[in-house]
């Protein structure tokens, strides 16, 4: 069992209990109601890359980044060094992080002389997720393509937008990419990652990216450490960074953050 898999299974398993149907209208009234401009529309800045900044104390690949650190201190930091966007890891087997750090950022988020929408990072499996989701007030979420079923995909898709949530489609090859582009996104994220093997090789989005249409919004995630990583993602393509390990392990993330962003 790849270790994707391996997260996937134990996703379901961890939220079989609580896991509901879900209504259009519970989710339809979150929509319009947010209190910060949409996901993507952060992303579409002129002339230089955006920056989604990600609170992530561990991951399986590399363990523990920066063990206790408290949420809500590192998305202040991130915010004050100009991020575009959050990413709020909430998977707590592999990853330590927890639903209520996503709640706690949004909530801390009005003190903020500019908050910033947060993307729910995590294993969505159920629509009751999004509802989750939006109940934390979060502006979008993943969805890994290869850890679900088309018939999967589609119902979680519907949530989000029923809710007001922009998603996130995460791929690592071409063949995810067309799996991808059925369900008509309009932001995608290439995963430079083997989620099986978690080896790290930049050029997933190199290859990726050129394939994807005009009308998507195009993010790079992983293993982007420096200037030179974000020049070349740029270069492929990309409109946006996910960046999290390399800017959790910095005291200062600013000079970092801006060296990425005008790459």
């Amino acid at each position: 069992m790849d270790k994707l898999t391996e997260i996937m299974d134990a996703k379901r398993r961890e939220i079989a209990p609580f896991a509901r149907a879900v209504t259009d209208a519970e989710l339809a009234a979150f929509a319009g109601k947010h209190k910060t401009p949409g996901f993507r529309q952060s992303l579409q800045v002129q002339g230089r890359l955006s920056v989604i900044a990600e609170v992530k104390r561990a991951s399986p690949s590399v363990g523990q980044i920066r063990e206790g650190v408290d949420a809500v201190t590192q998305a202040r930091m991130y915010a004050a060094a100009g991020a575009d966007c959050l990413s709020v890891l909430t998977e707590t087997k592999y990853f330590k992080g927890e639903l209520k750090d996503l709640v706690q950022v949004i909530q801390d988020q009005p003190t903020w002389a500019h908050p910033l929408p947060c993307i729910r990072k995590d294993f969505m499996v159920h629509p009751y997720q999004v509802l989750e989701a939006a109940q934390a007030g979060a502006r979008c979420i993943l969805i890994i393509v290869r850890g679900l079923t088309d018939k999967e995909i589609i119902p979680i898709h519907r949530s989000a937008k029923l809710a007001g949530l922009d998603t996130l489609f995460e791929v690592h090859d071409e063949a995810e990419l067309e799996r991808a582009l059925r369900h008509d996104p309009d932001m995608v994220g290439v995963n430079n990652r083997n989620l099986s093997t978690f080896q790290i090789d930049l050029s997933f989005a190199e290859r990726v990216i050129p394939h994807m249409p005009k009308s998507v919004l195009k993010v790079a995630e992983s293993g982007i450490k420096t200037a030179e990583d974000a020049a070349r993602m740029r270069a492929a393509g990309a409109h946006a960074l996910l960046v999290g390990e390399s800017l959790m392990r910095e005291q200062n993330p600013a000079a970092l953050m801006k060296a990425l962003q005008f790459a």
